[in-house]
C-alpha cells in the first residue's frame, strides 16, 4: 500500500464500533513478534491531562539525548500526528510500510481503528529501536489496546466523567477503568483529588502491591514569583525550584510535575539533567490545547503584550483548545479569565452530540461576546439547532450559525477587531479542522 492507501485502510476501520478488550490485541501481536516484549514503555492515562504529560515527557527525554517514541490520540488533521520519534512524526513511507505488514498479518480477521494503530505504533518502535516509548491511553485504560505492555511507571493525570457510554456512569466507575493501567509493582504517579476516585485507584495499588505517589503528598508544584514554580521531588535531591512552562495555563504546572515525577521514578536507567528538565519545559509544544496565536493578512505575527488602540487593524487573535468535557471546559474557562486578555470573546463553537453538550457549552458561553456554532465533519456533531435551544433565551441573541467550519472562522475574523480574541473550542474534531485551516497540518 502507498500512504493514501494506508490511510484510506485505516479510516475504513472506524465503522466498526469501538470494542474495548485486549484479546485481539494480544492474539495480532503475537502473529507479528510481540513488539512490545522489547521496549521500554512509559503509560499515561487519565480524562485530562494526558496528551500535556505526554509531550513534556518526550520533549525533555528527548532533550537529554534519549531517542524517544510517543503515541498519542487523537490527531487534528494527520493521522501521522499520532506517531513521533523525537521531532519527527512518522514519514508517510514508514506508515504505509507499517500498515502493510498489519494488513498482511490480518488476512480476514478484523481489528477496530485503535488496535490498528497502536499495533502499527509498537512495530514502528522497535523497528527504530527507541530508548524509550511513551504510550498516551485512548479511552479508559482496563481494555484499552495500550494496555498490552509493562511499563516502567504508570501516570493517572487524573478522573473526571468523559466516554460514560463505555466507562460508566459514577466517578468511581470511570476510575476502575483508569486503574486498570496499575501493574503488579510497577510504581504509579497520579494527580488524582481528594474523592472516590482517589479511594479506588489506592485499592488497586495496594492489591498490586504498586507504589502510589500522588500530587501534593508525596510531590508537588509550588507557585513562585513571576509565572515561576518549583518542583518538590519525592526524593528531594531531585528538587527544582525556578521553573518556567511554555503550554499555557495554570493547571499545566500541575501536568509538569507529574512528568517530572514519572522521570523520577525511571530515573536509574533514564537519567536526566536539571537542564534538560529546564530546557525541556520551555520548549514544549502541544497543538491545539490551549494554542494562542496571531494572524495578520493570514499570516503568522508576533502577539503583542497588550490590547492596543490602533494596532495593525488586520490582527486577527485566536486561542484554540479541544477541551471537551466538563472538566477541560471548566480549565478553559478559567484561562479565559485569567490568562488571555482581550476586549470581547467571540467563540467558534462544536461538539460531539453524545457529549454533555449543555454543561460544557454553558460554562463557557455566558464569556463570549457572539458565539458562532458549525459543526466539524463528524455523524456525531450535534447540530446547530441542538446548541441554540440549550441556550437561555437571554443568551440567544448573540448566537449564530455556520454551515461549516471554514465559513464560521470567516465570520468570526469579520466581525474581530484586534484587541478581541476568537476562540475556537468544543472538539478537537473542530479545533483540527480549524488549525489546519489557519496553521496548516501539524505534521508537515
Amino acid at each position: 500500500m502507498n500512504y493514501k492507501e494506508a490511510w484510506t485502510f485505516l479510516d475504513n476501520l472506524q465503522f466498526f464500533k469501538i470494542k474495548l478488550g485486549l484479546e485481539s490485541m494480544n492474539q495480532f501481536l503475537e502473529a507479528v513478534g510481540n513488539p512490545h516484549r522489547g521496549l521500554r514503555f512509559v503509560h499515561v492515562a487519565g480524562t485530562n491531562g494526558k496528551g500535556s504529560v505526554s509531550t513534556t515527557l518526550r520533549t525533555i527525554l528527548t532533550r537529554a539525548g534519549y531517542k524517544v517514541g510517543l503515541y498519542t490520540s487523537p490527531h487534528l488533521s494527520c493521522v501521522r500526528e499520532r506517531f513521533r520519534i523525537d521531532e519527527r512524526f512518522i514519514s508517510e513511507e514508514a506508515f504505509a510500510h507499517q500498515a502493510g505488514v498489519i494488513r498482511a498479518v490480518l488476512g480476514e480477521r478484523q481489528i477496530t481503528y485503535f488496535e490498528f494503530a497502536t499495533a502499527l505504533a509498537l512495530l514502528w518502535f522497535a523497528e527504530e529501536q527507541v530508548d524509550v516509548a511513551i504510550l498516551e491511553v485512548g479511552m479508559g485504560g482496563r481494555l484499552d489496546a495500550t494496555n498490552v505492555i509493562t511499563p516502567l511507571v504508570s501516570v493517572i493525570t487524573n478522573v473526571s466523567m468523559d466516554h460514560e457510554q463505555y466507562l460508566g456512569n459514577t466517578l468511581a466507575a470511570v476510575a476502575f477503568e483508569k486503574a486498570g493501567v496499575v501493574k503488579p509493582s510497577v510504581p504509579v504517579v497520579a494527580g488524582l483529588g481528594p474523592d472516590e476516585s482517589l479511594t479506588v485507584v489506592e485499592q488497586a495499588c495496594r492489591e498490586r502491591r504498586a507504589p502510589l505517589f500522588l500530587l501534593g503528598r508525596e510531590f508537588d508544584a509550588v507557585r513562585g514569583s513571576e509565572g515561576s514554580w518549583e518542583y518538590r521531588g519525592i526524593d528531594k535531591s531531585h528538587s527544582l525550584a525556578g521553573l518556567h512552562c511554555r503550554l499555557k495555563g495554570a493547571y499545566q504546572i500541575g501536568n509538569a510535575a507529574l512528568a517530572l515525577a514519572a522521570l523520577e521514578m525511571v530515573s536509574d536507567v533514564l537519567p536526566v539533567t536539571g537542564e534538560a528538565i529546564r530546557q525541556g519545559l520551555l520548549s514544549v509544544a502541544w497543538p491545539g490545547r490551549l494554542e494562542y496565536f496571531c494572524l495578520a493578512d493570514g499570516n503568522p505575527v508576533e502577539c503583542p503584550v497588550e490590547t492596543a488602540a490602533g494596532e495593525n487593524a488586520s490582527l486577527r487573535r485566536y486561542l484554540l483548545d479541544g477541551a471537551h468535557n466538563p472538566a477541560g471546559v471548566e480549565s478553559l474557562r478559567d484561562g479565559l479569565v485569567s490568562e488571555f486578555r482581550h476586549d470581547r470573546l467571540i467563540l467558534v463553537w462544536g461538539c460531539m452530540a453524545d457529549k454533555d453538550v449543555a454543561a460544557t457549552l454553558m460554562t463557557i458561553a455566558p464569556l463570549a461576546e457572539r458565539i458562532i456554532f458549525t459543526r466539524p465533519e463528524s455523524e456525531r456533531s450535534a447540530t446547530v439547532e441542538q446548541f441554540v435551544a440549550i441556550l437561555p433565551e437571554e443568551e440567544r441573541a448573540k448566537a449564530m450559525g455556520a454551515a461549516t467550519v471554514g465559513e464560521a472562522l470567516a465570520l468570526a475574523a469579520d466581525m474581530a477587531k484586534g484587541g478581541d480574541l476568537i476562540c475556537v473550542a468544543g472538539s478537537l474534531y473542530l479545533v483540527g479542522a480549524a488549525r489546519n485551516i489557519l496553521l496548516g497540518e501539524v505534521a508537515p
